[in-house]
């Protein structure tokens, strides 16, 4: 049975700039044959996609912190919605703090995505807004509202208003809802992630693993933040780069020399196939 090998994008595979080395596209494709080859992203299916231009990916790929589970070439393996109405109930409690999220949205069976934000904006969110000053699919509300298939809300401001924004909402969803806290290191705010209660990179790892019929004993995956923690469970061998989180790389098996902008994750695979 062939190897498997899933990895993190952000700060994992793409170095800082939101590149790939040549190096890393030879080594990684190289193993295209003899394994199967995946990705387990918070981001869009869109994002990913132009990331990933040159890369082989052979396997359904885990989006939106494993909200949606879909191929390559646009094929719906599985998704995991906020509905409208319970997103639109966390909208107003952010608004109660004087914040307002990112919502991430299917429009249609394409796999056309909406990104929708309110005019009120944080710093932290206007430094990202302006990476995506060209994408079609961002829109700005005055009064923001959910759409009806919403595969995440994303909060971006200081720690302690997102953990008191937190704590309110676990109080009224308790465990029905997945909340992801973490440090956002693009601009050095954090960020609340809101999602599904099944929507996480190890209910995607086994969504792929029925989609694609491997077995996780021969799974290596790759990582840098908490969100990765859940795959790093299940897999057989869990890699954290050298720049991940330091409560990530005490969960990993191996912690690499190397970081994101060092060809980490080429660097490792190159050793494997020459071990």
């Amino acid at each position: 049975m062939k190897n498997i090998y899933i990895t993190d994008l952000d700060h994992t595979f793409l170095r800082t700039d939101l590149s790939l080395s040549d190096y890393t596209k030879k080594i990684w494709n190289s193993y295209a044959s003899e394994s199967i080859l995946s990705i387990a992203t918070a981001r869009t299916y869109k994002k990913t996609v132009q990331f990933l231009e040159g890369v082989s990916v052979n396997a359904p790929m885990i989006l939106l912190d494993g909200a949606l589970i879909a191929t390559m070439d646009k094929k719906i393996i599985d998704t995991k919605f906020i509905a409208k109405d319970t997103a639109d109930e966390i909208i107003d409690e952010g608004a109660k703090l004087g914040i307002y999220p990112f919502v991430l949205s299917l429009v249609d069976n394409e796999l056309n995505e909406a990104f929708s934000y309110s005019t009120a904006l944080n710093n932290y969110q206007s430094e990202i807004i302006k990476r995506y000053v060209n994408d079609d699919h961002t829109q700005s509300f005055k009064d923001l509202r959910a759409m009806q298939n919403n595969f995440k809300i994303v909060y971006m401001g200081d720690e302690t208003l997102l953990r008191e924004l937190e704590s309110n909402l676990k109080v009224i969803y308790e465990d029905n809802l997945k909340f992801i806290l973490a440090p956002e290191a693009y601009v050095g705010c954090y960020f609340l992630t809101i999602l599904h209660k099944d929507a996480d990179k190890s209910h995607g790892i086994q969504s792929v693993s029925e989609a694609a019929g491997f077995d996780l004993k021969k799974l290596t995956v790759f990582g840098d933040n908490f969100n990765d923690i859940g795959m790093f469970e299940l897999a057989n061998t869990s890699v954290a780069v050298a720049n991940a989180q330091e409560g990530v790389k005490r969960r990993a098996d191996i912690v690499l020399k190397h970081t994101n902008d060092e060809d980490g994750v080429a660097k490792y695979l190159a050793e494997v196939k020459n071990a």
